[in-house]
């Protein structure tokens, strides 16, 4: 597969020329594997417009030189990462006024920066790297797809267990399970499994409540291959689903597929959240759709852009993103159908593939 790499650098060391830096520190893991490859849990990366400076500890001395190779100047540092920038930093010609991850770095490591003394100046940025991220590379639609296909798999393999009496935890227990089988690197998130009134908690945690007849039965899960992710909910009815019941899930349903055939690149989040919720409210059922229609995935479950009501700017070409409508009622339960969609430049393109149709689990 092609290395895009150089690419984003070249992209980042232009977004430092706009923002008036000489160099922005990264301490996200997702910013430094977008821009590195490395996927490791330490490291300190400093990108100027001459170099890029990789910093990791003895743990990942052979795992940076597969992953990083001679992209960056790497050093291992023994003691502190941040040993390791202050006693290389001086060496970085030109570089003066840097830019820190504002929304990523702790106040610990803030106040680091602030002691550093006054041959550097640091500067809050936001979002250098996350607005690189949002467009897509075909590699990493290609990703996507393979973490939305194990998640089918995963959810083929778990349907036939389930059986009335089981609790949450223990159907949240199979699917992980499925997902490893499957070939899920790990868990993007917590797997939520809600049932009854309880499928009515948009981010309920599993609990050991057992799942009864006429119960719905929300999953919402993701897979992770290479360090992509994907995000899915679907909704089930144990036994005989009860006709209102239907009819809100067929709201649910027909809103998903409004919004997933129709949301467009360019566009604002806050139009493409409009195709959902107005086509539920247009049903009488607005009330019970109280968070935003969805978000972008990739090496993060939740990213930019965003689709809600008051997000303003344009979703871009090749973001792929979540349409997750849903109604929920207090004390009755909930309905939530989430596909993960890329904006392709010729109409939107659904990655995730398991039936919609409302599935009644014997």
């Amino acid at each position: 597969m092609a290395d895009r790499r150089s690419e984003r650098r070249t992209a980042l060391r232009e977004a430092l020329v706009a923002a008036h830096l000489d160099a922005v520190l990264l301490t996200s893991l997702a910013n430094i594997r977008y821009i590195t490859g490395f996927s490791g849990s330490s490291a300190l990366v400093l990108v100027t417009a001459r170099e890029t400076l990789f910093i990791t500890d003895f743990r990942y001395a052979t795992q940076v030189r597969e992953e990083v190779g001679d992209f960056a100047r790497v050093a291992i540092e023994p003691q502190s990462l941040w040993t390791g920038l202050w006693q290389l930093l001086p060496e970085m010609v030109g570089v003066k006024l840097i830019g820190f991850e504002s929304a990523q770095l702790i106040h610990r490591d803030f106040e680091r920066l602030l002691s550093a003394g006054a041959r550097w100046q640091w500067r809050p940025t936001n979002d250098l790297v996350e607005t690189l991220r949002e467009r897509k590379d075909p590699q990493e639609i290609a990703r996507i797809q393979l973490a939305a296909d194990v998640a089918k798999r995963a959810l083929e393999r778990t349907v036939p267990q389930l059986r009335a009496g089981m609790t949450e935890l223990a159907i949240a227990g199979v699917l992980e399970q499925s997902l490893r089988a499957e070939g899920s690197e790990g868990f993007p998130f917590e797997t939520i499994v809600a049932s009854g009134p309880r499928s009515a908690l948009p981010h309920a945690r599993a609990a050991d409540r057992e799942v009864g007849a006429g119960d719905f039965l929300l999953v919402d899960y993701g897979a992770i291959v290479e360090g992509y992710c994907s995000d899915v909910t679907r909704t089930f009815v144990i036994g005989r689903a009860s006709d209102e019941q239907k009819d809100v899930y067929e709201i649910v349903r027909g809103a998903n597929a409004h919004a997933s055939a129709n949301v467009r690149a360019g566009m604002t989040g806050r139009d493409a959240d409009a195709l959902a919720r107005q086509y539920i409210e247009q049903r009488g059922q607005g009330e019970g759709f109280g968070h935003s229609l969805g978000h972008g995935i990739g090496l993060e479950v939740h990213e930019a852009p965003r689709l809600s009501k008051t997000a303003e700017s344009p979703l871009p070409a090749q973001a792929v993103v979540t349409i997750e409508p849903g109604i929920y009622r207090a004390g009755w339960g909930g309905v939530r159908i989430e596909d993960d969609v890329v904006l392709d430049p010729a109409g939107p393109r659904i990655l995730t593939s398991f039936p919609r149709e409302l599935m009644e689990i014997a």
